[in-house]
């Protein structure tokens, strides 16, 4: 693939996480693989047989995809190769230093890089937090390579719809805060009390500060004003996403502040009028820490069906299942 010209001019200087911080994490224990992207280095976690149908698993920020421990297995087991890339600065992927080196843009780039050097087609796609909206704008640009999408405490702004406080208050303090807090900030959108080894592996990635240039940057990425840089190309997505008819689900959970009621924007997408959709209750903004072993079974539940009739009526789960 030739280089957006949205990418950086040169190839960023980038840190590189000593493979030390990651020993000693027995409960990850899948295959780390890594693929150059303009000129960066993107690590990915893989499981199960590669001529199965693909699941790919975005996580957001400040995570990496540790974030899906509890969700792998059960989607390998049932049959699927499950992919959880590391999005360039964070987990085992190249960190550029500086924060002007990272763009929506270039995130999406990366991202899309890797997806079609992978050659991943009839592909699954789940996506949480910059997940959803790197996963949506991948989406966008290839349409007919995903069959099916699972969004969870996600989004996709365009700058032309209000911003809530409490991501105007993050957006801030990951501008001006002296220090980034990774396991704090873990903790704070999570239900369930993270023992301090968790803690440690999600903070692993960043030995420092000038590891922290993608945690600082992405806030400030996201488009919050009409004119913002990314805001025309996430109306573009849009309306290519209005024309996406394969099942489309939406998975929110019921205690996350920064994404409550957005689940409502994606209603009006043609394949998710006619899919199942489900809520995690008991789960924060980092659901899959507090439910990954439902949301796989609820992955799999869908995927085991069929797509419901163009006449059904979209269902959810109930409360006491989810």
């Amino acid at each position: 693939m030739s280089k957006p010209n949205s990418w950086p001019d040169s190839v960023p200087r980038c840190l590189v996480t000593p493979d030390a911080r990651f020993q000693g994490i027995d409960d990850f224990p899948y295959a780390c693989q890594t693929i150059d992207v303009g000129g960066v280095r993107l690590a990915w976690w893989e499981a199960g047989k590669r001529a199965a149908p693909p699941i790919i698993l975005l996580h957001g920020e400040p995570t990496w995809s540790y974030l899906y421990r509890d969700m792998i297995a059960p989607l390998a087991a049932a049959g699927y190769r499950v992919l959880a890339p590391d999005l360039i600065g964070f987990g085992r992927s190249d960190k550029p230093s500086a924060i002007h080196d990272h763009s929506y843009a270039a995130h999406v780039a990366w991202v899309g890089q890797w997806f079609d050097a992978l050659g991943l087609d009839n592909a699954v796609l789940f996506g949480q937090d910059w997940g959803a909206l790197i996963g949506l704008r991948v989406l966008a640009e290839r349409p007919d390579r995903l069959t099916r999408v699972f969004i969870a405490n996600g989004f996709l702004p365009t700058g032309d719809e209000k911003s809530p406080l409490i991501f105007k208050l993050w957006r801030g303090f990951a501008r001006f805060s002296p220090g980034m807090p990774i396991g704090g900030i873990l903790q704070a959108g999570t239900r369930r009390w993270l023992t301090r080894r968790e803690r440690a592996v999600f903070a692993a990635p960043f030995p420092d500060r000038r590891y922290m240039a993608g945690v600082r940057a992405l806030p400030r990425l996201v488009p919050i004003a009409p004119n913002d840089p990314a805001s025309q190309a996430n109306r573009d997505a849009w309306s290519i996403l209005k024309t996406f008819h394969n099942p489309f689900h939406i998975c929110f959970s019921d205690s996350d502040p920064v994404t409550r009621g957005l689940d409502d924007t994606f209603r009006h997408i043609p394949g998710a009028r006619h899919a199942n959709h489900t809520t995690i209750h008991r789960a924060g903004h980092f659901l899959q820490l507090d439910a990954g072993a439902r949301i796989a079974q609820f992955m799999l539940e869908q995927m085991d069906n069929p797509p419901p009739r163009a006449d059904a009526t979209p269902q959810f789960a109930p409360s006491g299942e989810q």
